[in-house]
């Protein structure tokens, strides 16, 4: 597996520790990146993660309690799908879950994208 360096904005980071893998497996102790630019998997504080539609469209609460449910009997099984556009991260149901449920980190399949993509995306 290929290393990199993950350089982030210096804005207003508070001190975590970011974990990669190219082959969706939950992540170890290296920082990986996925050998044909794709998706990689990292695991992020839920506080750098933001809801889209957040003051227009609620998530189902439903399915957010399922899958609270879910999570606190048998873990976060499949990285959640974040679409990352100018360095803000972006997450729906799986992130409202662990926001609710008070856990600090979340394992993330990273997306890069741009803000068409995010619009184009929510429709």
């Amino acid at each position: 597996m290929a290393n990199f360096a993950l350089r982030l904005p210096s804005t207003n980071f508070r001190s975590f520790s970011i974990s990669a893998s190219s082959n969706g497996a939950a992540p170890g102790n290296h920082i990986g990146k996925s050998q044909n630019g794709g998706p990689v998997i990292l695991e992020l504080p839920l506080d750098k993660i933001r809801r889209p539609l957040l003051r227009t469209r609620a998530n189902d609460p439903n399915k957010v309690q399922e899958l609270m449910d879910s999570i606190k009997q048998i873990g976060l099984q499949v990285p959640i799908d974040v679409l990352e556009v100018d360095g803000v991260y972006y997450g729906c149901h799986r992130y409202e879950a662990h926001q609710r449920l008070g856990l600090p980190t979340i394992r993330c399949k990273v997306r890069r994208g741009t803000k068409e993509t995010l619009r184009h995306h929510l429709r």
